[in-house]
């Protein structure tokens, strides 16, 4: 059963979540970023691999409870998508068949995935406003 917390639980709650979606933002930001990154740091022919970020629930640190709010559970990189070949013979980095390897990043999930993520992060701020609203006006009531 989940805990219930004091008067600014649903504070925490709302703020746990923001902060979840702001970084799943940030990873599908950075996924359109590296659209056309073929080289690692190195200078190595290694394509980028698209990331893919995970949520747990529960926020102990924000909520003081295991059960509420929501955190980032993982960011990993997606091995399980085929890296994109675009047929380029004359590029230095072209396989024997004329082919250059590409991250697996399409931009249009991308996008698409990043508008939920920002509808989220609405919903939650609209939810934030809710309990502000709601607290403002208790506060009214004892005052």
């Amino acid at each position: 059963m989940a805990q219930v917390g004091g008067i600014f639980t649903s504070f925490d709650i709302a703020a746990s979540a923001l902060r979840a979606e702001r970084a799943r933002m940030n990873v599908h930001a950075n996924n359109l970023a590296n659209v056309n990154t073929i080289h690692d740091r190195y200078g190595e022919n290694n394509p980028y691999h698209r990331k893919l970020i995970a949520f747990k629930p529960g926020n102990p640190s924000m909520t003081g409870s295991e059960y509420l709010g929501v955190e980032v559970d993982s960011i990993i990189d997606d091995y399980d998508t085929d890296l994109q070949r675009r047929y380029m013979p004359n590029h230095p980095d072209a396989d024997l068949e004329g082919y250059v390897k590409f991250p697996n990043v399409n931009p249009t999930l991308e996008m698409v995935d990043m508008m939920v993520a920002q509808r989220a992060f609405e919903a939650n701020l609209t939810s934030f406003e809710a309990a502000k609203t709601i607290f403002t006006g208790a506060l009214r009531i004892i005052a």
